[in-house]
């Protein structure tokens, strides 16, 4: 009647539930164990976020001062925007 009460408690717990044939005791000491192979083998925490690969002082581009409208980085961004 007790094993058959911790049975039940442990397999109704899905962060204990290793298999029905282990013991109350063994499942405890194993759960701690399959806990620490479980976070082992997880990704890292910030394998899926949008902004991972990101310098924290990235240079900034200096602006060239060119005194042709015609050379200029305007006109050259321009070009490949709207004209290629």
């Amino acid at each position: 009647m007790l094993k058959d009460k911790e049975k039940e408690l442990v397999t109704g717990n899905p962060l204990l539930a290793l298999g029905a044939d282990v013991s109350f005791n063994m499942k405890r000491s194993l759960s701690g164990l399959s806990v620490l192979i479980a976070s082992l083998s997880l990704a890292w925490w910030d394998e899926d976020v949008v902004f991972k690969n990101q310098a924290r002082n990235e240079p900034k581009a200096q602006k060239r001062f060119i005194n042709d409208t015609i050379r200029n980085d305007f006109h050259k961004r321009f070009l490949q925007r709207y004209i290629r």
